[in-house]
């Protein structure tokens, strides 16, 4: 009987884990919310958030972007020679990075540089008490530091998703048209034809935004929740990628249903 129950409280123990974070991060989100009208007063601090996040991200995004394009135009020029369908290359390179690779994958690389940098910095500004000291001078730590970060985060990652996606398209268009010696004019105008606005660039900025609120929600959650040493930082940056990750792909896939 109590091997039965140690083995109930086992498998028990991570689904109940996992509820409590899912409450503590919403509890974080609503207190979040109440307090951007705090943070919307002073913009330096968000201006400063949106460049630790996002300008400093830009290199890393442009470039990853260039190379998923490229390899999208090579992979999809072979698949659709098959067929004899190369003219609709610059379709499915557009399609591809609008709807789904973009906003994952810049996703994700935001939560790989500047998510797991939000939970560092947090973490270590609870491990030396600067967030108790700021309590004790009645300044809200959360007001303070986590709001405009969060902000931050989110204005950042609909733009990098954005940048991502026309280096992307750019990438492919280099390998299509000089490498392998398609029609330039044909590149774009099936393109032009294929894209439409709201199906699929608005829809792709929209999941960007709701991923920028999910990764950065995991970022300042994790950096308030970890231990006040070397290694629950560590640990907590670590979490934060790996979490982020995961939510992105499994909201991905909710919204895709929805949208599309």
């Amino acid at each position: 009987m109590n091997k039965i129950i140690n083995l109930i409280q086992k498998l028990g123990h991570p689904v109940s884990s996992f509820i409590f974070m899912l409450g503590e991060m919403a509890r974080l989100f609503l207190y979040i919310v109440s307090g951007i009208t705090y943070a919307l007063k002073r913009p330096q601090l968000i201006i400063k958030e949106v460049f630790f996040c996002g300008v400093l991200s830009l290199l890393i995004i442009a470039v990853s972007g260039w190379f998923v394009g490229m390899v999208l135009g090579l992979q999809g020029y072979n698949t659709l020679a098959r067929f004899g369908s190369v003219s609709v290359l610059g379709t499915l390179v557009a399609l591809s990075l609008l709807r789904e690779l973009g906003p994952v994958l810049a996703a994700i690389l935001f939560a790989s540089r500047a998510g797991s940098g939000i939970t560092a910095e947090i973490g270590l500004m609870k491990a030396t008490e600067q967030l108790d000291a700021m309590s004790v001078m009645a300044v809200d730590p959360i007001k303070r530091v986590i709001i405009p970060k969060f902000i931050g985060g989110i204005i950042s990652v609909p733009l990098l998703t954005a940048l991502f996606d026309s280096c992307g398209i750019w990438g492919g268009y280099f390998v299509g048209v000089p490498l392998l010696k398609l029609d330039h004019g044909t590149f774009w105008s099936q393109m032009q034809s294929s894209v439409n606005f709201h199906d699929d660039i608005y829809n792709g900025l929209l999941k960007a935004f709701l991923f920028g609120i999910i990764v950065n929600l995991i970022a300042v959650y994790q950096g308030l929740q970890s231990k006040p040493t070397a290694e629950g930082v560590s640990n907590a940056t670590t979490r934060t990628v790996v979490h982020s990750a995961l939510a992105v792909l499994a909201f991905d896939f909710v919204l895709t249903a929805f949208m599309f």
